[in-house]
């Protein structure tokens, strides 16, 4: 039951009223009440309430005309509606106007009861889903893709022109570049971004299996196939459908892939008829399909059915100038996914960051941040470990961990060794010999006991050095 929804009763009968306000109160809803079809119109303009129960002869109007005003002002609205005169002519009026329900008096209220939480529920459930549909539109909208160049920038006014038309797009990129969050931006900004976003990796499935899944299959068409099922160009209609890593298809599925392209129809695999979709496509790779085109490893048909709009991702190497504001988004997101205080990271720190080529893109600058943050404790991060391959001339130590830059001191001209002041040091000393086994320690040992000791030459009273063969002056 949806405690705390506001009902509005709309009777003429003051018994029924009071009964219904009565028990939807005890229930936990905010009932309010009105005696005519005028009290009536003007409650629901003054408190909006989230469900109406209206009887349908009233003194001064109808409640058919109430359902209808109400319909025409807040389409979202549940209302119920109540009559002592059973007709079935006025069930049919009532439902077509709108109405989620009919019930005729005397009723069981229990009954009522059920009727208002199914159509509060239901209510519940659209309002969660355009609630949903917002938030999504609005995370994967171009305007929160961080990028700052003049590369990324035309890309975006790309993407704002292609916004009205459903023209085919092929994005190219190397891998991590974020193709995908591409798409999604080209869907959620276009003119159906009310519609699914599907999406599948062709290189992740065989043929036989791909095929199915982006046609779909009869019952028996193969073995395993006990039912029917819907294909991906189905399940997009009138949406859009990602290909990502369109490369990898085999040259059938290439021939099946243009004509679905091209003609908007599909058949099933085991099927006989043809069906039409209406489907944008958006393809994606990290491979030169020009250049497999010309090896003949890619249909050139194909290539030029979907490369009407193209879109070249840079590198994370040529996007030097966001890769500050990529990596306090990735450390902000991080924080806030593992429930720790938000860190900050030192301008050397960033200077190493920049200095790196970044072979994996934006996926390993995120995944790297995300290594860095689990492991920093309360301390900014000022030295960042780069990863392996980096071109930086830094050398990484262990003492200059990402959870602390205070320095490893020690006193000038003591001969006694470096003492660290930093909590972190000991704390990596320590967890270094914990992780040691007992093995390890026997072959430390041994190891130092077989290197050849070097002894210091004696001296005698006239300051001469005296070794076994003789004396030297």
């Amino acid at each position: 039951m949806s405690a705390g929804a506001r009902i509005l009763i709309v009777d003429d009968e003051a018994s029924i009223r009071d009964m219904l306000a009565f028990f939807f109160h005890k229930r936990g809803f905010e009932a309010m009440t009105a005696s005519s079809f005028t009290e009536g119109v003007a409650a629901a303009a003054r408190f909006n309430p989230d469900l109406i129960l209206s009887d349908i002869k009233m003194p001064d109007g109808n409640g058919l005309d109430l359902l209808r005003k109400v319909k025409g002002e807040s389409p979202k609205t549940p209302v119920i509606m109540i009559t002592a005169h059973t007709s079935t002519q006025d069930a049919i009026e009532a439902m077509k106007a709108g109405a989620v329900d009919y019930i005729a008096k005397p009723f069981n209220v229990e009954e009522l009861a059920m009727i208002v939480d199914r159509a509060l529920g239901e209510k519940n459930l659209i309002d969660e889903n355009v609630y949903l549909k917002q938030e999504l539109a609005a995370k994967y909208t171009f305007a929160n893709i961080i990028g700052k160049g003049s590369r990324m920038q035309e890309i975006f006014r790309t993407i704002e022109r292609i916004g009205k038309v459903s023209t085919t797009v092929l994005i190219t990129g190397e891998s991590g570049t974020g193709k995908e969050l591409i798409a999604r931006a080209i869907h959620y900004t276009s003119v159906r971004q009310n519609k699914k976003f599907v999406s599948i990796n062709c290189g992740a499935l065989p043929e036989s299996l791909l095929e199915s899944e982006l046609f779909g299959h009869e019952r028996g068409a193969f073995t395993g196939a006990i039912k029917d099922k819907r294909g991906l160009f189905s399940e997009a209609d009138g949406g859009t459908l990602f290909l990502d890593e369109i490369s990898e298809t085999t040259p059938t599925m290439q021939v099946k892939l243009l004509r679905a392209i091209q003609e908007k129809v599909i058949r099933k695999v085991g099927g006989n008829e043809e069906t039409s979709v209406d489907v944008r496509i958006i393809a994606a790779t990290n491979k030169d399909l020009a250049g497999l085109v010309t090896e003949g490893k890619f249909r050139e048909d194909l290539f030029y059915r979907i490369n009407v709009i193209p879109i070249v991702l840079p590198p994370m190497r040529a996007r030097l100038e966001d890769i500050p504001p990529l990596t306090q988004h990735f450390i902000g997101k991080i924080c806030k996914e593992q429930r720790i205080p938000e860190k900050k990271i030192s301008t050397e720190a960033m200077r190493l960051l920049e200095a790196y080529p970044w072979p994996g893109n934006v996926r390993e600058l995120e995944n790297t941040r995300r290594s860095r943050s689990a492991c920093a404790r309360a301390f900014p991060i000022s030295k960042a470990s780069p990863p392996k391959g980096s071109t930086s001339r830094h050398t990484w130590r262990p003492w200059e961990s990402a959870s602390c830059a205070r320095p490893w001191t020690a006193a000038k001209g003591s001969r006694q060794r470096p003492r660290s002041f930093c909590a972190c040091r000991s704390a990596l000393s320590a967890t270094t010999r914990r992780s040691t086994t007992w093995s390890e320690r026997t072959r430390f040992t041994r190891e130092r006991k077989a290197r050849p000791k070097l002894r210091k030459p004696k001296r005698n009273a006239t300051g001469t050095q005296r070794e076994r063969t003789g004396s030297v002056k």
